[in-house]
């Protein structure tokens, strides 16, 4: 059964409660190479690593999202080419609790839908700021495939 409301899941939550949404492992590390010892068990399950630093708005994935999104590692990967791949109501609602979570340093979790070149997807996507004193400096988090609970 297809849901009324295409983003189910869309909230906020304060970063004491990181340690609740991060249920896979320790996703303090900046290391998102995609060479870490858990990325194939990450990717079989549809699951990947990601990190966007703000100042640069520049993109670390790991394979997971890579696949999520078919996007070939050697193409270039840039914040504002990925976004076309969002559908546009998703887009929205992702962008806002975006913003949300930079200017209130909260961490986030939402579905949104993406039109990648393999087809249309449904992603949960869970990040969180990475602060620098009271300054968010970086998002960075996981993204699961839950097509399937769309369907």
């Amino acid at each position: 059964m297809k849901p009324a409301e295409p983003l189910a899941l869309n909230h906020s939550w304060p970063l004491f409660e990181r340690g609740l949404r991060f249920d896979l492992g320790c996703l303090d590390s900046p290391d998102l190479t995609p060479a870490g010892t858990d990325d194939a068990w990450l990717t079989a399950h549809g699951i990947g690593r990601w990190s966007c630093d703000l100042e640069s708005q520049s993109l670390n994935w790991s394979a997971g999202v890579f696949r999520l999104f078919d996007w070939q590692p050697d193409r270039p990967l840039e914040r504002l080419g990925v976004l076309p791949l969002y559908r546009s109501e998703s887009l929205s609602a992702v962008e806002r609790l975006r913003a949300y979570a930079i200017r209130h340093r909260r961490g986030f979790t939402i579905d949104a839908q993406i039109q990648a070149p393999g087809g249309s997807r449904w992603m949960r996507i869970v990040g969180a700021p990475q602060c620098r004193g009271k300054h968010v400096v970086a998002l960075h988090g996981l993204k699961f495939d839950v097509s399937g609970e769309y369907r």
